[in-house]
């Protein structure tokens, strides 16, 4: 439509066409091309690119912060606010859409109308535009309340460039050929449309949008004004093409400011300064000058309006001169301010070139560091750090240099006293600001904090009592281990036995003693790079650099050092044992290199202590195996999961059965069959003995009345251990299994296995005594030829004896002999011998020759159900006793 517009005045110019109609076609293209774009801002509240929703302005155009973006908190309560703003655009875009619609209808007109009505119809036209133009800019959103002097000092540029233009349009309109009435009616016009303009520029940067729209309305009113004065005037039709350009220029501005209006009217970048002062004077001189040269003379109104242009000059001279002086004071207090903090701030501020050479200090340098300016400025940085620290930090500056992100700088500064201080720095690079134009470093002194996070440290990974590293310590050591590519060493828990009989003995202050020499020992064994740590009470750990081979020998100097006497004040010596479990430190986490020395550990305590063992898969298993247990066997008496085998056992001189020994076997559908050599410690750690004996003696006592009727000769024996035993209860629901199952009691034999009886003898043996009231014989299994066993003989009422395979030995074994004498004390006492555990014929005949009475064992009867039992005692009908 521009184009068409351009090729309208071509024609009109070069007399293809009517002037007044390339006028109107040309206002008409403006018209339509204005209109539609107002059109639709006036129907959306926004620009036409704009989506539903779109994110609102953060700040308008003054510089106050705007509507926050929708569907945030802080915008909800606001929501009206912005709907309220939007409504006003709308009705704003409106108003100017009408206006320019108007003005394209008023330079439409003329060529249609009379030429006796054309000045009346085209006033009309101007007078209505100027109203709309009027409401449409009175009611333009995005005003700012403006400080006093600053509104004043604007009012005063928009009258100063009103006046100037007043006086240029009334000197350069020649007296004589317009009506005085008309050209009175322009210079007035003139005013207005430079009050419009000044309006405008003043606020070009600040609200550009609504610029525009002023800038624009005074251009529409300018080529309506045009349209209105020239042909009174007297001027060719031709000149009716002069007011074209403003008339199109001004549609086209009025719809381009709309638009920003509708889009939040954001501010425009800083740019050059419009000449508030020399633009009016300049217009004013040239004016006249004019004047001067055409005319030659002023006439006094000329006079006047010259002289109205000087006023509004020195007024915005005093007011600039105001704004000056306070704004100097301004700057001076604000550097006041910013000396004062820098000054009395806890940081050193240091600018640098980038050469790296202070070009400036903080004068805050003397307080904190006692540096002066001698001895800092114009040397390089890196001279004044610690030249352990200056590469590093030159490597960090020079990165920065180059464009790298700023990092914190962490170095040593020598001071004035020559000392060096724990410093860090941030480091911003300035040189894009025209005003620093260096690297500025911020320099805090952090030797304090340090200090104090060491303390921290120390105190946080430090046994208090020992002065040795705690578990936190060991762990984070362990774990720096790990980071390495190729972790080697090992791990050392040492465990010692008998720090709880000291505090008893002889109170808390002796075992803090003991463990005061305990850490002392353990330092004085390993080497100065090796931690040791306190883990518990009781407990303690080394980390060694060494390998294996060496960590194993590592492990029995420390169990010598730790096993020799401790000196007590008042009290004498005393002893502990130490049990020490080793694991090599791998790629595993910390956690559990510290498990696997803690299950060697406790390996080397079921061993015997005072030893050093290794960790090994097979630990693993067993503690895997032993958590299993632990978690299936409660309950398992109530699942029905337990059972009874039963081993006969034979008389060495027939081979009939005499007897048969009950062995218990638990049948879990997790872990499979479980034994009794694995089943019972579980059950003794979980209190579950007790219930497992009831169970098995009740079980025990019913098969051996089943087994009565049919074999009246026969006896079952059950293994009990001391603790079952030493039950109040014991004899007396062995009595009530008897009478209920009506079993003699001389058919049930109790077992008792030697080595536990010395644990409770005494009360052992009044159970047994109870026992062997109700008849019931009583059996020493595990029977050992020493002295003490030898003397347990005497001690209880037994009946049968038993004696493992290490007393019956081979042909030429030296412990023979032994077993002679064991079983002819046997005889001596009324005590029946019971080889076991016999594996082969040699056994069963040396058994026999040696005077044994019955046997038991693989080679003559395999444990088996009672099913089987009952099959194999039918091959023997005569079995006796």
């Amino acid at each position: 439509m521009l184009a068409a517009a351009a090729l309208l005045l071509f024609l009109a110019v070069v007399g293809a066409m009517p002037p007044s109609a390339a006028v109107a076609l040309a206002a008409a293209a403006g018209t339509v091309l204005a209109g539609v774009r107002l059109s639709r801002l006036a129907a959306t509240g926004g620009p036409p690119t704009a989506a539903a929703g779109a994110r609102p302005p953060t700040a308008t155009a003054a510089g106050r912060p705007s509507d926050p973006p929708a569907g945030t908190v802080a915008a909800q309560p606001r929501h009206g606010r912005w709907s309220r703003r939007a409504a006003l655009r709308r009705r704003v875009v409106g108003l100017l859409d009408a206006a320019v619609a108007t003005a394209g209808l008023t330079a439409a007109v003329p060529p249609i109308v009379a030429p006796a009505h054309r000045s009346a119809v085209v006033a009309a036209g101007v007078a209505l535009t100027g109203v709309l133009l009027g409401g449409a800019l009175f009611l333009l959103p995005g005003r700012s309340r403006l400080d006093r002097p600053v509104r004043l000092r604007r009012v005063v540029e928009v009258v100063s460039f009103g006046v100037s233009l007043v006086f240029a349009t009334w000197v350069l309109l020649p007296p004589g050929e317009l009506p005085p009435a008309v050209r009175e009616l322009t210079v007035v016009g003139a005013g207005l449309l430079a009050g419009l303009a000044g309006t405008g520029l003043a606020d070009r940067r600040r609200r550009p949008g609504a610029a525009l729209c002023w800038t624009g309305a005074a251009a529409v009113l300018l080529g309506l004004g045009l349209l209105l004065v020239l042909p009174v005037a007297g001027a060719s039709d031709r000149a009716a093409l002069l007011a074209v350009p403003p008339l199109l220029g001004g549609m086209l501005a009025t719809a381009t400011g709309a638009a920003r209006l509708a889009g939040g009217d954001p501010p425009r970048p800083a740019g050059p300064v419009w000449p508030t002062v020399t633009a009016p004077a300049a217009i004013a001189t040239v004016a006249a000058a004019c004047h001067l040269l055409v005319v030659g003379e002023f006439d006094v109104t000329g006079m006047l309006l010259g002289l109205a242009v000087i006023p509004p000059m020195v007024v915005r001279e005093l007011l600039s001169a105001a704004d000056n002086r306070r704004y100097a004071d301004r700057l001076g207090a604000q550097e006041a301010h910013f000396r004062a903090l820098v000054s009395g701030g806890h940081d050193l501020v240091l600018l640098l070139d980038e050469a790296l050479r202070v070009r400036w200090q903080s004068p805050a340098a003397a307080r904190l560091f006692g540096l002066t300016d001698a001895d800092v400025r114009d040397r390089p940085l890196p001279e004044l750090l610690h030249p352990q620290d200056a590469p590093c930090a030159a490597g960090l500056l020079t990165g920065v240099l180059d464009g790298a992100e700023p990092t914190l700088l962490s170095a040593r500064l020598r001071d004035g006293q020559g000392n060096w201080r724990e410093t860090e720095s941030t480091v911003s690079d300035q040189r894009g600001v025209v005003e620093v134009g260096a690297l500025v470093l911020h320099v805090r002194d952090v030797g304090d904090r340090r200090r104090l996070e060491r303390t921290v440290h120390r105190l946080a990974a430090t046994d208090q009592l020992t002065g040795l590293a705690n578990r936190v310590e060991l762990l984070r050591a362990l774990g720096s281990r790990r980071q390495l590519r190729h972790p080697s060493g090992a791990l050392l828990v040492v465990d010692l036995h008998g720090l709880g009989g000291v505090n008893d003995a002889y109170g808390r202050a002796a075992g803090d003693v003991v463990l005061v020499e305990v850490a002392r020992r353990l330092r004085g064994t390993v080497g100065p790079d090796e931690l040791v740590a306190r883990l518990t009470g009781d407990e303690f750990a080394v980390v060694t650099t060494e390998g294996p081979v060496l960590a194993f020998g590592l492990g029995d100097r420390l169990v010598a050092a730790l096993s020799e006497p401790y000196p007590l004040p008042d009290a004498g010596p005393v002893r502990l044992a130490a049990s020490v479990g080793l694991a090599e430190i791998t790629d595993a986490g910390a956690e559990d290199v510290l498990r696997q020395a803690d299950l060697a550990r406790r390996r080397a305590v079921q061993l015997g202590r005072n030893r050093v063992e290794w960790y090994d898969g097979y630990l693993e298993e067993q503690l895997v195996r032993r958590l299993d247990l632990e978690r299936e066997l409660p309950g398992a008496v109530a699942r029905g999961e337990l059972d009874l085998v039963y081993q006969p056992v034979l008389g060495l001189i027939d081979r009939c059965p005499v007897g048969t020994e009950a062995l218990l076997r638990w049948r879990s559908p997790v872990l499979g069959t479980v034994l009794p050599a694995e089943l019972l410690p579980v059950a003794g750690d979980l209190d579950l003995l007790g219930e497992l004996g009831r169970w098995v003696l009740a079980r025990a006592c019913r098969q051996l009345a089943d087994w009565s009727a049919g074999s009246p000769q026969l006896w079952m024996a059950v293994n009990v251990t001391p603790r079952e035993l030493a039950g109040t209860d014991f004899v007396e629901r062995a009595a009530t299994l008897l009478a209920e199952h009506g079993v003699p009691g001389e058919r049930l034999v109790i077992e008792v296995s030697e080595p536990l009886v010395t644990e409770d003898a005494g009360t052992v043996a009044a159970r047994l005594a109870g026992l062997r009231s109700l008849g019931v014989r009583i059996a020493l299994d595990d029977f050992r030829p020493e002295h003490a066993s030898l003397a347990q003989l005497r001690r209880l009422p037994i009946d049968l004896l038993k004696v493992g395979p290490e007393l019956v030995g081979a042909a030429d074994d030296p412990q023979r002999p032994l077993l002679d004498v064991v079983v002819s004390l046997a005889d001596r006492l009324g005590v029946a011998v019971v080889a076991e555990q016999l594996e082969s014929i040699g056994q069963v005949d040396r058994a026999h020759r040696a005077g044994c009475r019955y046997g038991q064992g693989f080679v003559l009867a395999r444990p088996a159900t009672a099913e089987r039992v009952e099959a194999y005692f039918e091959e023997f009908p005569s079995a006796s006793r």
